[in-house]
């Protein structure tokens, strides 16, 4: 065929598709990628799987999560999920959790999302377990199931398709908001302490206060504390949790937290990041976390790690943040002085940019975090003195979910060997993994609670790990 001058305006335009689409999808696989970095300095055991009965992994995969947690996502949002027309793929999902030891895994489906990348690294996690092991939802990794059951329930309601009813909706949304509002009791003794502690120089008092709030705050877990609580029942129960707090204690890294901080007040504060785990309360007290540390001058500015899209029923996304900020602003000043004026200062911090909120797919995903996104580890291993890890979910994930020895394996050989700075973990027990547990206080905490020790956040630990950058 002879090429003529008018051919060549569709030459052209051919020439410029191929260019564009080639360049997508180098991107998608560049971004997909990920370069090797460190890992834990001891041999990585075996991750925790479903399949023992009697476990708390079983119990959540074969029933907790279907005929709890999902069933009550149902209860909160029928009139909604029916208007969406989401029902059926919403009950595809529960009859595959209903038969998890004979239901394989399957891949999403990629028209559910626009989000190429996202989908992409999914379809690496899940590839190991659908292509190689064909697993169910109770022989493949707990952590990997658990986090794609939250995936699944995304693709079901359609959130991330712009032409679904369910595109950018939240099905947890009332139960987080329920939290919020419950937790305004219990927040005001703790702003009144958080408030007073940081016009004064003692960073070691101020410090060790304000992480025990930031700690035991993570047992008031939306996923097993019901949000039909009274206010008052609620604050009573945080003020039983700190007053037994040091006893529940099965690891205690608060000096070396506070000798650390002690320096980075010293050279006029550091850039601190709080990965942060649950809205609620406890987001609250991270909010007071943030604040104390601010004001106190240890943290020059506190950036906010959060979820990409609902997860775990209480996972803080950053609307959920700027929620709570706006919520306590606007609190009755009479009633609230001490949470009205936290939250007036903290809507100050945001705007200031002294906050600063980073949504990521990466706190959505199962991946062990020594298999962070490059983009993520060099940003903490450049811009971050300090991460806050709270929580049980992303605790697991700093150990990759694997069945460590709960004493042998020290926290600094396991996650500060391969974390890009400085880490201080603060989290109570509700799954049966761990590590730098004090032999004698794991052997107390089995004679008080033989069956729930590990699962019902009763115990917990203050974990802290060099990391593996200099500075």
């Amino acid at each position: 065929m002879r090429l003529l001058p008018s051919h060549y305006p569709l030459l052209l335009l051919c020439f410029t598709l191929f260019t564009k689409t080639t360049a997508a999808m180098t991107t998608t696989t560049n971004k997909n990628k990920s370069r090797p970095k460190p890992k834990p300095a001891l041999p990585i055991p075996s991750p925790l799987l479903s399949l023992t009965p009697g476990t708390w992994a079983y119990d959540t995969m074969s029933r907790r999560v279907n005929e709890e947690i999902l069933q009550r996502t149902w209860e909160e949002n029928e009139t909604e999920f029916t208007e969406m027309k989401v029902t059926g793929a919403f009950e595809a999902l529960r009859k595959d959790l209903s038969n998890a030891g004979t239901t394989q895994l399957t891949f999403l489906d990629e028209s559910s999302s626009p989000d190429a990348v996202e989908l992409a690294q999914w379809r690496d996690i899940l590839s190991p377990f659908i292509i190689s092991n064909k697993d169910t939802w109770l022989s493949a990794p707990w952590c990997v199931t658990e986090f794609y059951v939250y995936r699944r329930l995304m693709q079901a309601i359609g959130y991330f398709d712009p032409s679904s009813k369910g595109y950018q909706y939240d099905p947890f949304a009332k139960e987080k908001l329920r939290g919020l509002h419950s937790s305004v009791a219990s927040a005001e003794g703790v702003l009144d302490k958080i408030t007073s502690l940081s016009q004064t120089s003692d960073v070691a008092t101020g410090l060790a206060i304000a992480s025990a709030f930031c700690l035991w705050g993570n047992k008031m877990d939306l996923s097993i504390w019901p949000t039909n609580s009274s206010a008052e029942d609620l604050k009573l129960a945080f003020d039983q949790i700190l007053s037994n707090s040091k006893d529940n204690l099965l690891h205690d890294d608060t000096a070396t937290l506070i000798a650390y901080c002690q320096e980075l007040h010293g050279k006029g504060g550091g850039n601190i990041d709080i990965i942060v785990d649950n809205a609620g309360f406890e987001l609250v007290v991270d909010l007071c976390m943030a604040d104390y540390l601010v004001a106190s001058g240890v943290a020059k500015s506190v950036t906010f790690q959060l979820k990409a899209h609902p997860t775990f029923v209480s996972d803080a996304l950053e609307h959920d943040l700027k929620n709570t900020v706006e919520y306590f602003a606007s609190l009755d000043a009479g009633e609230y002085p001490h949470g009205r004026a936290a939250g007036e200062r903290w809507l100050k911090y945001l705007n200031n940019q002294d906050w600063v909120c980073h949504e990521d797919n990466f706190w959505v995903q199962p991946l062990p975090m020594w298999q962070m996104h490059d983009d993520i580890f060099d940003d903490l291993n450049t811009r971050c003195d300090l991460a806050f890890v709270k929580g049980d979910a992303n605790y697991r994930r700093l150990l990759g979910d694997c069945e460590w020895d709960y004493s042998a394996a020290s926290f600094d050989d396991v996650v500060g060997a391969y974390f890009p700075c400085a880490v201080c973990a603060l989290r109570t027990l509700k799954a049966e993994v761990g590590c730098g547990m004090e032999a004698k206080q794991v052997e107390r905490a089995k004679e008080l609670d033989p069956k729930g020790w590990m699962v019902t956040g009763r115990f917990g630990v203050v974990h802290f790990g060099k990391g593996c950058g200099e500075r």
